[in-house]
């Protein structure tokens, strides 16, 4: 019990039942506060201006039944009442437990004196009863709330057990699905999801565990034809247990969402495609006026891309990578074929031109936002890791990482490639230069990784 004073009621008219139960209050100090009338019109009387939490009545008094106290006698909330009689009589027992009382009492002197533990146990039972009714209620409440909100909600509203079978579906099916709630109702919801997509469905469905999850999916509807839904469904969980009662979900139709990202994803396509061939045509045009290199921008991006899937870079940047070396020299564009083409040594003015190659290759290439990402490899291949490199003189890992990876296969396949002015070199001859250049004009550790790859791969 709480520390708060619990009115109580006694409707006695008999004076030496009454002063052995007010004794017996007493004796438990201030917990209770007795007030007590001898007929039911005092008892009315009182009522009107007081509320008990409890009422402890004789059955029978000089102006009728104590049973007349109830506001209601079918209301289960209504003031407590414990009846007393002066004789045990099983019908009176049963007739006063039916009509609401919550105890019945046989007068006696122990009885009447134990009444404080009586009346404290009945106020505990109807407490208990009172909160499953309220918890009823709210229940109640709550079903009513749901199945308002689902009858008009456009949205296919279900809610289904652990095994994935509908308890519960809402009118929106029929102008989603075609279906009618009746024609679903007890089916498995799964029976409906496309067979590509119920493992997905599936596993969403049976990890939820309190949580709410969102899956898309496509669900076939009663012309046969599947459209895309998105459900976002929760787990209702059992507050004993916590093991799963049911799912509760909410489905929309995202079918032209789904069409319209189709779209998007094929257009984006056919622009990365065009992209994809401009670029192959800027290095085909590369080759057909520099004849000396050609095949060389082929070579050492297949070479690159390979070496660099080993250094764990994306997918995404793979591609990037694979630009970049595809337009490395796209700066030589700018250089005027006396330089390019010149069959012998360049002078310092022809190799001051020769070193604007990847500035020239940024200012083209940057105003396109598709290929900017792809700009380190053109912009910085001819850094090198001592600083003696161009345009920047950037030292050591401040040069970007895919750069300084083709600045090695750049020079590998120069080296191994005939030129006008000398042959090819021999293989070993390359690896101990890139050996010996090591630290001074390449990455170390890039270079460790290249040889590795040239001994796999035989090149």
């Amino acid at each position: 019990m709480s520390n708060e004073i619990i009115l109580i009621l006694l409707v006695e008219d008999e004076d030496p039942h009454a002063e052995l139960i007010q004794r017996a209050f007493e004796d438990q100090g201030a917990e209770f506060q007795l007030y007590r009338v001898k007929s039911l019109s005092e008892a009315r009387e009182y009522m009107r201006t007081h509320q008990p939490r409890l009422i402890i009545a004789d059955w029978r008094l000089p102006d009728g039944e104590s049973l007349e106290l109830l506001p209601n006698h079918r209301d289960p909330l209504a003031i407590p009442i414990i009846l007393m009689t002066s004789y045990g009589n099983e019908r009176i027992a049963v007739e006063a437990l039916k009509s609401g009382a919550l105890d019945y009492v046989v007068k006696t002197p122990e009885s009447m004196l134990d009444m404080p533990h009586l009346a404290g146990k009945a106020l505990e039972q109807w407490k208990s009863r009172a909160d499953r009714i309220h918890m009823q209620e709210a229940l109640s409440e709550s079903e009513s709330q749901f199945r308002l909100l689902a009858e008009n909600a456009n949205d296919m509203i279900t809610r289904l057990n652990k095994d994935g079978y509908m308890l519960y579906i809402s009118p929106a099916c029929k102008t989603i699905l075609g279906y009618s709630p009746e024609t679903l109702l007890g089916t498995n919801n799964f029976d409906l999801i496309h067979e590509e997509d119920k493992p997905q469905a599936r596993e969403a469905f049976n990890s939820v565990q309190g949580s709410t999850y969102t899956v898309t999916y496509r669900a076939r509807q009663k012309n046969g034809n599947y459209i895309w839904l998105e459900t976002s469904a929760r787990a209702i969980l059992d507050p004993v247990t916590n093991d799963v009662i049911e799912v509760q979900s909410a489905s929309r139709d995202i079918t032209e969402r789904k069409q319209a990202e189709e779209a998007l994803h094929i257009a984006h396509n056919q622009l990365r495609d065009a992209y994809e061939r401009t670029i192959e045509g800027w290095v085909r045009a590369l080759d057909l006026r520099d004849r000396e290199t050609e095949g060389h921008t082929q070579r050492v991006t297949e070479i690159t891309i390979k070496v660099a899937s080993r250094l764990g870079f994306s997918e995404e940047e793979l591609a990037h990578i694979k630009r970049g070396a595809l337009l490395h020299d796209m700066g030589k564009i700018a250089i005027p074929d006396e330089i390019l083409q010149k069959p012998g040594p360049l002078n310092e003015a022809e190799w001051e031109r020769m070193r604007q190659h990847p500035m020239y290759a940024y200012e083209m290439l940057s105003p396109i936002e598709y290929l900017r990402p792809a700009l380190d490899i053109p912009f910085y291949h001819h850094e090198r890791w001592d600083g003696s490199g161009y345009p920047h003189g950037l030292v050591g890992e401040k040069i970007p990482l895919s750069a300084r990876l083709f600045a090695i296969v750049d020079v590998w396949d120069a080296l191994r490639s005939d030129r006008p002015y000398r042959k090819q070199l021999p293989y070993d001859q390359v690896v101990a230069y890139l050996r010996e250049k090591s630290n001074t004009l390449f990455d170390p550790k890039l270079i460790d990784l290249f040889l590795k790859f040239l001994e796999s791969n035989l090149l």
